[in-house]
């Protein structure tokens, strides 16, 4: 008598392990019911369902925040690589039959966020009409973090960070100057010097932005120069709230040129140099090379290097 196959009593589908995945990227069942467009409650149900088809807690609550078990960690490690592999299958799918059209997310720190990716994403948008552009702005160090952990497929940002397994390329120039209200007693001049500059109630940027680890790095190459010695009265997590700041007399600060084109043509700020210290840097375009691109990015790494020659 012939007997059939046993048939293994685990088994799940990919959509399963899809929901789990984002649980534990994202620490969370609310975050990650939003990551997969979900319910809160039927993420709770699937993965309650995946642990009894397993017959093994995935998951544990640790205050706020969700972790996985050991049986929860060797699942994820597994998952992850079957998940690469669907990705990659349809990714080379799209790339035979030359889909260019859906959506694609990409991130910016905030100068090149607010400032330059708009225009160009438009540019790119009039090139390619059935592509969506989504864009995410945050600081440099969470843009690295999210293209880093597959979040999005690229960022531009405007300091490189060499821990990161990311490959950087050039794009656009850039420069920082101080920044001062067009009624300071500094307005009048074209440079100051670094005691000057510290004598100033001075407006920082947060932690993580480029344009504050640029500028410690110019401030740390001059020799009587350092952020602590700067009058700080305010960190601020972006360029505009920085500009309010410097508009309302809180302070003065450092900033990207490219972030006052509206407020110097209108005469409300002025820019000036330091002597001794030309700040200047570069944006760059960021990409996983582990990772392979998908047909929608292939499609804008290749349109944003066009633009790296231009000027705005």
């Amino acid at each position: 008598m012939k007997h059939s196959p046993r048939k293994s009593s685990i088994d799940f589908d990919l959509r399963q392990l899809e929901i789990f995945c984002k649980v534990v990227e994202h620490k969370s069942f609310s975050k990650a019911a939003s990551a997969v467009f979900l319910a809160q409650a039927s993420v709770s149900e699937r993965i309650s369902n995946l642990e009894k088809i397993i017959g093994a807690k995935l998951l544990d609550r640790l205050g706020r925040e969700v972790v996985p078990t050991r049986a929860g960690k060797l699942l994820y490690k597994h998952a992850r690589l079957l998940l690469d592999m669907k990705r990659t299958a349809c990714l080379a799918m799209e790339d035979f039959i030359g889909v260019k059209q859906g959506e694609i997310h990409i991130g910016g720190s905030t100068i090149p966020g607010e400032y330059i990716l708009p225009k160009y994403i438009e540019q790119f948008n009039n090139k390619f009409p059935d592509i969506s552009v989504m864009l995410t702005i945050a600081d440099t160090g969470k843009i690295e973090e999210d293209v880093a952990g597959g979040y999005l497929e690229l960022g531009v940002v405007g300091s490189k960070n060499s821990k990161k397994n990311l490959t950087y390329y050039e794009l656009w120039d850039d420069e920082l100057v101080v920044v001062v209200p067009a009624g300071h007693s500094l307005a009048k001049k074209q440079k100051i010097t670094v005691e000057e500059l510290s004598k100033e109630p001075f407006i920082l940027r947060e932690k993580g932005s480029g344009t504050l680890k640029i500028m410690e790095n110019y401030l740390q190459k001059h020799e009587s120069a350092s952020i602590e010695s700067l009058n700080i009265v305010a960190r601020f997590g972006s360029s505009t709230a920085v500009k309010e700041g410097i508009k309302a007399g809180l302070g003065i600060s450092i900033l990207s040129s490219r972030a006052l084109g509206t407020e110097l043509k209108t005469g409300i700020l002025k820019a000036l140099k330091v002597k001794g210290l030309e700040m200047k840097r570069k944006f760059y375009l960021m990409k996983d090379e582990k990772r392979t691109a998908s047909p929608l990015c292939k499609a804008i790494f290749d349109f944003l290097l066009t633009t790296s020659s231009k000027k705005l």
